[in-house]
């Protein structure tokens, strides 16, 4: 069996003497584990860059075998963090919580577009956090957990909404929240694609986007912790508050 595609290069294990062990997220094919001979090597250890787009072609005898990778490079995002703190932390998250969460051999096209052009923003600190945010959320759709903010859970209401229900993830109103208030989540308007966006609301989404990805989605991949990359990019980015 073998396939041909454009894909992100997610992360890099070396794998005996000379070899390496990559893990591909491709927009028709998923998340493909494949080795690469020689990849420890002067000319090809530099292009296998964690966020490299690469393009590859899998072969292996059988399809459930690990098979193997050639690959050649399309874009390097290497230069987009270098001396950029936050850059490489929002890279290390992204391509972390893709390992974490996505099922091998199992394609999510629209999650693998928004993430290239997710990734194509490297290095504008403008615009990477909401970028990034927005990610999130469609991080926790694609995987079955999405959040719905359109009404109030309790009332009905559209208006008025300030908070989460971390059992749900449906929105909760001022009216609505009554004595459950302390036990809800932020609902900051940016989380709803409202307002100017600030960046102490981005720090407030990410405390809840962050329940629903360590209570919800990490519990259902088997209770595995998720990954410090994530909580080290939010740190780098509170910082900047």
């Amino acid at each position: 069996m073998e396939w041909r595609g454009t894909g992100i290069l997610l992360s890099v294990r070396r794998h005996g003497e000379t070899s390496a062990i990559i893990d591909v997220f491709t927009e028709d094919m998923g998340r493909y584990a494949g080795v690469v001979r020689g990849g420890t090597s002067r000319k090809i250890a530099p292009i296998l860059q964690p966020g490299a787009q690469l393009d590859v072609a899998w072969r292996a005898r059988l399809e459930d075998h690990i098979g193997s990778y050639a690959v050649e490079p399309v874009r390097s995002r290497a230069a987009l963090v270098m001396g950029n703190r936050l850059a490489l932390a929002g890279l290390n998250a992204v391509t972390g919580l893709l390992s974490f969460c996505l099922p091998e051999r199992e394609a999510h096209a629209p999650l693998y577009r928004r993430t290239e052009q997710l990734l194509d923003l490297l290095g504008q600190d403008d615009l990477w956090p909401l970028a990034y945010l927005r990610w999130e959320v469609a991080l926790l759709e694609e995987m079955g957990f999405g959040l719905d903010l359109s009404a109030c859970a309790v009332t009905g209401a559209r208006e008025g909404l300030a908070y989460v229900s971390p059992k749900t993830g449906r929105a909760v109103s001022e009216a609505g929240a009554g004595a459950w208030v302390d036990r809800l989540l932020p609902l900051p308007p940016v989380l709803r694609g409202d307002g100017d966006a600030p960046d102490h609301e981005i720090a407030a989404a990410f405390e809840t986007t962050g329940y629903f990805l360590a209570n919800h989605l990490a519990p259902d991949l088997g209770n595995r912790p998720l990954p410090d990359a994530r909580g080290r990019f939010v740190d780098a980015f509170t910082r900047t508050l």
